[in-house]
């Protein structure tokens, strides 16, 4: 079979043309109307945050809600696989790839950043306080806690229960199996994987054009190469060219063995911070950071700024875009984790998504950001106002502190290599999940599609930056982020009729005809062997690693 016939066995055809042409005229459109493209995305950007800012609030809220529920209730002991499956890998393995999931470009970009920010202009007390520097830690862990991660485990969960529990194809619309059947290879199963790909293409954009601004920042601060969208442009145009060699090669083992070693180096990077930075007070600042967390989490997770216009526009700025851009990195990360979750229990499955890459998270947080705030309010360097006197440029706050402790130029060298391993892995990743969706579920879509979509993350990326910076950035995620969230609202509520069904004992080919709520009945955990599913024509191969 030649290549091209290979490409063809593997393109869905309505998903990947819709979404390519859709793809390309944009990153056209934003090329030669660049002007343009920045007025019209600022304007969707500001009309959907106000209009439906509260509904990322409550679908966040309704995800936890969820999942606490499937944690504690009677489906908790469902295995996503059949009865008799066990884990792939062990526990280490299964939470340092949770890890390496959940940790990423925008990590080492916000560290810094976002702590100082809430410490001088504190949304909700006097900025530049000691109670300033508490809040601003509670909103940061709000912002990359259990929210974020929700996100992930309710797609994750589907498509892992779904796939490896009922044999149907794993991408985003098997998920709508339980709601409309065989209707899902229609036009709605179309629609969604087609969002489901924008989504990722704005949400992997927006991380790439944040990592490729903070390489620009660390290459000014190490070696004074000068900070400019056009550098910026050129970065993309260089790392692209590496992600794109790194799928044509498939030198998977390299990629695998210099992303353990890039996690080793951010943790080594964090564990230095720590150990030439004030010590004590990060060790006590993380356990009273989480308790603040832990207090505080209710009403922050229902805060929606309905009584404050400031409340309101710190809001849009800042935690709608965070849910907007979770949501578009969902069938990202959401099928990197169930691809590597087949035989976990539901309640393994959820708290081990929600906790493990939330408490390693917090640490980092902690330890920058604490570090950052301490080193802001004793005077030993201004990082807001290197930020400030930049037209608040937030990726230079990491090497703004970087710059005052011991061995800056090793330290900056070592980020900057981080964030571009990052970009490379997250691009390589990015487009193999993409080219899953776009071809209908294949687990091994053909490279030279994958090449397509590592080209395209970062024309995307190039254009967005090009057409307003990080506004742009921020626009694009949320403009895709909004038809995403109905989607996993969906997706949560077809997961709920298919465990509801199971437990009934109606079959997946007549789960459509179920009802969705009535009475619980009985309230055992089920363990009945699952019934025969329709053929999906998907490849048995549960085992590898996504």
């Amino acid at each position: 079979m030649s290549t091209l016939e290979k490409a063809r066995e593997h393109i869905h055809p309505v998903v990947f043309p819709v979404s390519a042409i859709v793809i390309i005229g944009f990153v056209l459109w934003g090329s030669f109307a660049s002007d343009q493209a920045e007025g019209i995305l600022g304007d969707i950007q500001g009309w959907i945050t106000e209009t439906f800012g509260w509904l990322f609030i409550a679908a966040v809220a309704a995800f936890i809600v969820f999942l606490f529920y499937l944690v504690v209730g009677q489906y908790s002991r469902v295995r996503l696989g059949p009865d008799d499956s066990r884990p792939d890998y062990s526990y280490l393995t299964w939470f340092a790839m949770l890890f390496s999931a959940g940790m990423g470009i925008g990590l080492v970009f916000w560290g810094v950043a976002e702590p100082i920010f809430h410490f001088i202009d504190a949304p909700r007390t006097e900025g530049g306080t000691e109670a300033a520097g508490v809040d601003a830690m509670v909103i940061t862990f709000h912002h990359w806690g259990l929210g974020a991660w929700s996100v992930y485990a309710v797609l994750g969960l589907s498509l892992a229960y779904f796939g490896f529990r009922h044999n149907l194809p794993m991408t985003v619309r098997s998920a709508l199996y339980p709601l409309i059947g065989e209707k899902i290879h229609g036009f709605w199963g179309n629609l969604v994987d087609i969002l489901a790909i924008f989504g990722t293409m704005f949400g992997i954009a927006t991380s790439l054009g944040l990592g490729v601004a903070q390489i620009n920042a660390g290459l000014n601060s190490a070696f004074d190469v000068p900070i400019g969208t056009g550098t910026q442009v050129l970065l993309i145009a260089i790392i692209t060219l590496a992600a794109t060699i790194s799928v044509v090669t498939g030198i998977d083992k390299g990629i695998r063995r210099l992303s353990e070693l890039n996690i080793t180096l951010a943790g080594l990077l964090m564990l230095f911070v720590a150990i030439v930075g004030p010590t004590l007070l990060l060790l006590g600042a993380y356990v009273e950071n989480v308790g603040n967390y832990i207090f505080n989490f209710v009403d922050l997770m229902f805060w929606s700024g309905s009584y404050s216009a400031d409340d309101a526009g710190f809001l849009s700025a800042w935690t709608i875009f965070y849910w907007a851009w979770w949501i578009s990195w969902a069938p990202f990360v959401g099928m990197f984790i169930a691809r590597i979750s087949r035989g976990r229990t539901i309640r393994e499955f959820v708290l081990g998504v929600l906790l493990v890459p939330s408490i390693v998270s917090f640490a980092w947080f902690t330890v920058m950001g604490n570090t950052g705030i301490a080193f802001q309010s004793e005077g030993t360097a201004d990082i807001y106002g290197a930020m400030e006197d930049a037209g608040f440029d937030e990726s230079l706050a990491m090497f703004a502190m970087l710059d005052v402790l011991p061995v800056p130029l090793l330290t900056t060298i070592v980020t900057v290599f981080v964030i571009t391993v990052f970009f490379v892995t997250s691009s390589d990743s990015g487009s193999f999940v993409i080219d899953m969706i776009a071809s209908g579920g294949s687990l091994h879509p053909p490279v030279g599609l994958r090449i397509f979509w590592a080209i395209s993350e970062g024309a995307v990326a190039a254009v967005l930056l090009v057409a307003g910076g990080l506004g742009a950035l921020q626009a694009g995620a949320i403009a895709t982020g909004l038809p995403f969230t109905v989607v996993l609202l969906v997706v949560m509520l077809g997961l709920f009729k298919g465990l509801r069904s199971e437990r009934d004992g109606v079959t997946l080919q007549d789960i459509v005809t179920a009802p969705i709520f009535e009475g619980e009945g009985e309230t055992e955990a089920l363990t009945h062997q699952p019934k025969p599913s329709p053929p999906s024509g998907r490849d048995d191969d549960t085992g590898e690693k996504a």
